[in-house]
């Protein structure tokens, strides 16, 4: 995916200032009430605790926006737009390899203000991002705003049940599954790149660089990727079931990349170690694991359930 460049005027600083409310960077007329601006460091805490009215809903956010508050917006990778312009936040969006709007506000009225706002804003700065991914209100409404704007969609998954769970799992965990090694990058990788395009439709590393290889990497690393390994048909070792904690923040930790190798699916493999992966989490990173998926894959809606997920909202992902 393509880094998101945060465009910085002359003498500005990428990550602005220190102070809240002094701004160096500014996004048209930021002073309307009914505006989105551009968001600096000395925001990020404002961002953070909006994040946490829902942290389940809004954890792609949340670690995206808790990286920026440690190493800076470069680090992130993004930028974070906030709502409204003047006063006290009520709204975010990240705007990274993902667009994502978080808008925990109850009112329809004040709700359809924060899209618009964060809509003119994308729209000044032009689609940069993969996707449009959250709670399916709000990024249906930001791509109804942007469709007229933005080229077509690859595809549009409106109804992506979001689940999670909070206790043990229901299941026996499987022994087997664990957290891969660095070492096993090779092993890794190709599983990892083979569930992407089974998944979204096209290779991650078709275009060639190293982006989503380190991406891997930093996941193993970190202790993120879950594995289990079994001889393949020639005695060597191949990747059977996998899954990453692809954002961890707020006390949440989202599963994604969930994969069983074709030739061991109908097994309850992917069960068993979700199993694992939801136990393993829960013990030493996140007391919440969460996912998304889409509401037409009703066997691994069901293998979920079976876990012990449950329901919790819906979301959306308009693909790029």
């Amino acid at each position: 995916m393509a880094r998101w460049r945060i465009p910085v005027p002359a003498g500005a600083r990428p990550d602005g200032p220190t102070q809240p409310g002094e701004q160096d960077i500014r996004v048209q007329d930021e002073q309307r009430v009914d505006a989105a601006r551009l968001l600096t460091r000395a925001d990020l805490a404002q961002a953070l605790a909006v994040c946490a009215v829902d942290p389940v809903s809004s954890v792609l956010a949340t670690a995206r926006l808790e990286v920026a508050a440690r190493a800076g917006f470069g680090a992130a990778a993004g930028q974070a737009w906030g709502f409204p312009a003047v006063g006290r936040l009520e709204a975010v969006c990240w705007a990274g390899a993902n667009l994502v709007p978080v808008i925990p506000l109850a009112d329809p009225d004040r709700r359809a203000q924060a899209v618009a706002a964060f809509a003119e804003v994308a729209r000044v700065h032009g689609r940069r991002s993969s996707s449009i991914v959250g709670e399916q209100w709000a990024a249906l409404a930001l791509w109804e705003h942007l469709s007229p704007h933005w080229p077509p969609a690859r595809d549009v998954r409106a109804d992506q049940p979001s689940m999670a769970i909070g206790t043990a799992p229901s299941l026996a965990p499987d022994p087997t599954v664990r957290r891969s090694v660095p070492a096993e990058l090779g092993l890794v990788l190709p599983a990892c790149v083979r569930m992407f395009t089974e998944e979204v439709g096209y290779s991650p590393v078709a275009t060639g660089g190293s982006a989503y290889a380190e991406r891997v990497r930093s996941l193993i690393t970190e202790g993120r990727s879950f594995v289990r390994v079994v001889p393949d048909a020639g005695g060597r070792p191949a990747v059977a079931f996998k899954a990453e904690l692809g954002a961890v923040a707020g006390g949440v930790a989202q599963v994604q990349g969930v994969w069983v190798e074709p030739a061991f699916r109908g097994r309850g493999w992917s069960e068993s170690g979700m199993a694992a992966v939801v136990s393993a989490t829960r013990a030493s990173i996140a007391p919440v694991v969460s996912l998304y998926v889409n509401a037409y894959n009703e066997r691994a809606v069901a293998a979920y359930r079976r876990v012990g997920f449950e329901q919790v909202g819906t979301f959306a992902t308009v693909l790029f």
